[in-house]
């Protein structure tokens, strides 16, 4: 949903967008796990659990945000085919020029090897 004084972004400014959560995510989780793999004191230290929790609280936030944009990525391509599905719904000669457009295209691209 875009606020109304929200700027409109294209799929590609928002797929980058999601890249780049990802991005932060995984050097997020990296740095923690590097932390907890690095240091080497007694396992019923203080500073050894404490850094195993940051590290568990960082896995499971990752996997949840991975799990979301995962799950936004698949209602947004479904949205896209229902769209194309009521598009050549009401259109159905669009439709039809368009497949042998697509058709023409991939014929002469084949044709050429």
């Amino acid at each position: 949903m875009v606020l109304p004084n929200e700027p409109i972004k294209s799929t590609q400014q928002r797929v980058d967008d999601d890249v780049a959560h990802v991005d932060d995510d995984v050097q997020l989780l990296s740095d923690t796990l590097e932390e907890v793999l690095a240091y080497s004191g007694d396992k019923a230290d203080q500073k050894y659990l404490e850094l195993k929790t940051r590290a568990e609280l960082a896995l499971d936030e990752v996997k949840n945000r991975i799990s979301h944009a995962s799950d936004n990525y698949y209602y947004r391509a479904k949205e896209v085919v229902y769209r194309a599905d009521d598009y050549i719904q009401e259109n159905p000669w669009h439709g039809v020029g368009i497949g042998a457009s697509v058709g023409l295209v991939l014929g002469l691209l084949l044709a050429r090897r």
